[in-house]
């Protein structure tokens, strides 16, 4: 800078915009891609089991992904780590649209999935970093609704896209999305320079506290519910619920709709008491998923619970400031390990929902599968304040 130049002046609103069109890529993608599978499987040349596997290589891309380049980028600047993330993010989706068989498609989307944590949790950190103290939740809401709305109207556009065009242009356009969020991201984030001392060795610190990993559990078993419904709201709604086809939409934009209300709200509440929100949260959710069982015999009752359902995601945001807390000088990988805990979720709730169907329970016992899991994870966030209490930490 030229000595005497005025500072640059960095707006928080256009900051948490830029982030959130990088949440909102990814949403896209992690979503959408979950709708396009007949259609890329029919074209790969793979039945639709199989195709399932390209998903759960972009989960595995997300778990892997998160720590390793966490602690590998701990000295980046972070406006700089953001955009060569999401530059490796814009490359894995380019490479899915050119995919030439299933193969290279499932190493592509591990690639895409490999940045998706990390580009969250240093989101956060820097979202965070622009507000006081006492308003880092919402911020850091404004991020992750990038996601949430994805739900509502960036799997639609893809989907679309993919019917009109054909399934690689919703892989384009996603990579197009990606390189846009670098162009804004440099455009008006400030750089973000390292905390003084930062290390990978600092950042595996944080694997040493147990609030850290007790934070983590919490999501990886109590979100697990919502996943156990979603997973297999479209069948539910087919075979119990006897809807037509073109009504599937207005149940997943209901739920998406949820999502983007439970990650404000939850937001406001966290930046007031912190875990007595994170316990709400999970107490809704089992409430809500106890709920969706009966819920399923009309179109008109399920609609209404599957928003409330959707409702329980703004936990995500209240753990994502609790891992900055409890991380204490190790923040990034603590910050970027949250998004591996949801993709475990994202893996564990399905699982043990099919395992309830495949038991003779029934498309319906899905909710109660989702309850057992919340309950699981309310368990553990009373551990969690017991100990906080024990160690006389803060529990805001």
């Amino acid at each position: 800078m030229t000595i005497g130049a005025p500072a640059r002046v960095h707006h928080p609103a256009l900051v948490l915009f830029a982030l959130a069109v990088g949440g909102f890529a990814i949403g896209t993608t992690e979503f959408a891609a979950m709708s396009l599978l007949p259609n890329f499987s029919a074209d790969l040349g793979i039945d639709a089991p199989t195709g399932g596997h390209v998903i759960s290589a972009y989960a595995l891309g997300v778990v892997v992904g998160a720590p390793i380049l966490a602690v590998l980028a701990a000295r980046i600047p972070r406006r700089t780590l953001l955009m060569g993330l999401m530059g490796l993010f814009a490359l894995g989706n380019a490479l899915s649209a050119l995919a030439p068989s299933y193969g290279w498609m499932l190493a592509f989307r591990f690639l895409a999935g490999l940045p998706h944590g990390a580009y969250f949790g240093v989101a956060a950190l820097m979202a965070a970093s622009l507000v006081p103290r006492e308003r880092r939740t919402q911020a850091i809401s404004r991020v992750i609704a990038g996601l949430t709305i994805a739900t509502v109207v960036g799997v639609p556009l893809a989907n679309a896209v993919g019917q009109l065009l054909g399934w690689r242009w919703s892989f384009v356009l996603v990579a197009v999305l990606a390189l846009l969020t670098a162009i804004l991201v440099r455009l008006f984030a400030p750089l973000g320079r390292p905390v003084a001392g930062a290390s990978a060795l600092r950042e595996l610190g944080a694997l040493r506290r147990g609030q850290v990993w007790m934070t983590l559990a919490i999501g990886a078993i109590g979100f697990g519910g919502l996943f156990s419904v979603y997973a297999y709201l479209a069948s539910t709604m087919l075979a119990v619920t006897h809807t037509a086809p073109a009504l599937i939409p207005l149940a997943l934009a209901a739920f998406g709709l949820g999502l983007t209300v439970g990650n404000l709200v939850c937001a406001w509440a966290a930046d007031r008491a912190q875990m007595p929100a994170a316990g709400a949260t999970l107490v809704w959710s089992a409430v809500a998923l106890a709920l969706y069982p009966a819920a399923t015999a009309s179109l008109w009752t399920l609609l209404p619970v599957v928003f409330l359902i959707g409702c329980g995601g703004g936990l995500a945001t209240i753990l994502q400031t609790r891992l900055m807390d409890v991380a204490e000088d190790a923040q990034t990988l603590a910050a970027a390990l949250n998004h591996s805990a949801f993709n475990f979720a994202n893996a564990l709730g399905p699982w043990l929902a099919g395992l309830a169907i495949a038991a003779g329970f029934g498309l319906p016992s899905t909710g109660w599968v989702g309850v057992i899991l919340a309950l699981g994870g309310l368990g553990l966030w009373g551990v969690s304040v017991l100990s906080d209490r024990g160690r006389r930490l803060p529990n805001r």
